[in-house]
């Protein structure tokens, strides 16, 4: 059976609809960054996807050609993430979607080199005839965290970023977002497919220790 991250990795991808905290170690992504509307049709963020899912399946699928990266086990592909934000707003405006910068990510496995990386990225490029340059190998540590379950729109999320800002405080703690440290999301649901009543996406804060 094909190993499957949010299964394994329960305490990252299948939280609660409370909030708790949790240590984020680093990890490897294929990422993509942009701005604008993510509901914008053929926008970036669209864009976004398409390139992250490319580049993901290319690796994915590498056992059945003659490329082989060392260590590689049958894998789920993870589910798509995201980290936003918008320029000289504290939090989140989702009344000014078009103000949003984004990085799209999609976790790789430990086994996937930089040097799979650009194979894959030349694999893709050439068979599907598209351009993967803007995708990059991302390695990012982010540390301590308040996080929950939203089930919902994603324009609710509000309610539950209040609880999680709430339960830190609780716990000694307050919200760290930085110019570094970002407001993020993990898709567990397809929107298109999905009732936006429905909708899971995992919210998680960076903090840090409350000074005295």
């Amino acid at each position: 059976m094909a190993f499957d991250y949010k299964k394994e990795y329960k305490e990252f991808y299948l939280p609660k609809n409370k909030p708790s905290i949790v240590e984020v170690p680093k990890m490897n992504y294929l990422a993509v960054r942009g701005s604008g509307n993510p509901n914008e049709e053929n926008g970036e963020y669209q864009k976004s996807i398409g390139l992250l899912y490319g580049i993901a399946f290319t690796i994915k699928m590498s056992y059945k050609g003659n490329y082989k990266i060392d260590g590689y086990f049958e894998y789920v592909v993870p589910p798509l993430e995201g980290f936003w934000w918008q320029e000289g707003v504290e939090g989140i405006d989702y009344q000014k979607k078009e103000d949003f910068q984004f990085i799209s990510l999609i976790r790789l496995p430990d086994f996937v080199t930089k040097k799979d990386f650009d194979w894959a990225i030349k694999e893709a490029s050439i068979k599907k005839k598209q351009d993967y340059s803007k995708v990059e190998f991302f390695t990012y540590e982010e540390g301590l965290c308040v996080q929950c379950m939203h089930i919902g729109p994603y324009d609710t999320e509000a309610m539950t970023v209040r609880l999680m800002d709430e339960y830190a405080k609780k716990k000694g703690y307050v919200v760290d977002i930085t110019e570094k440290r970002y407001h993020h999301e993990i898709y567990l649901s397809d929107p298109r497919k999905c009732n936006p009543s429905k909708l899971k996406t995992v919210l998680r804060h960076p903090i840090k220790k409350a000074s005295k």
